[in-house]
């Protein structure tokens, strides 16, 4: 059972993780996909999020996981439309992002090596629509997609780890 903490508190790793319901090395993972995300490291290396660094990551996770952009697709939403955009997409109300190109979409039939994410192509305004109009979409359920994401997350972290050590020299 974890304390509940002031809202200006610095959060681990670990309460991170658990917070946004995603593995630890995801958010590493993330860490080497969005330069935006610095959390504070002590010796041992030991990370410490501040709360900015939290809505980040809560915007980041709406933006892949519940409105289904890809990871190129949220750092153009970074770089386009700011951090403070992105730290606030995730709050109810909230402004959300203009349609996008189909290059920051899922494609059900493709498994985008850069971005070790399911992408779709079923036409719509948003990546939410596409997503949900896909045939994948709609035959499992959303705890399902999300686990799915993860582990082509995962997968897509052991290619990159795996084509790093394969380097020559």
């Amino acid at each position: 059972m974890t304390l509940d903490k002031a809202p200006d508190a610095f959060r681990t790793i670990s309460e991170v993780a658990e917070d946004l319901n995603v593995p630890q090395h995801v958010l590493r993972f993330w860490e080497s996909r969005f330069a935006q995300i610095k959390p504070m490291k002590r010796a041992g290396g030991r990370r410490y999020y501040r709360p900015d660094d939290v809505d980040l990551l809560r915007g980041i996770h709406h933006l892949l996981y519940g409105e289904g952009y890809t990871i190129r697709g949220v750092q153009r939403i970074l770089r386009d439309q700011g951090i403070k955009f992105v730290q606030t997409v995730w709050q109810a109300g909230a402004a959300q992002p203009a349609p996008i190109d189909d290059d920051d979409l899922p494609d059900e039939n493709s498994f985008n090596d850069e971005n070790s994410e399911i992408e779709s192509s079923a036409p719509s305004s948003t990546p939410a629509q596409r997503a949900a109009s896909a045939p994948v979409r709609q035959e499992m359920g959303r705890d399902d997609f999300r686990r799915l994401q993860v582990t082509l997350f995962e997968l897509g972290e052991c290619r990159r780890l795996l084509d790093e050590a394969m380097k020559p020299g």
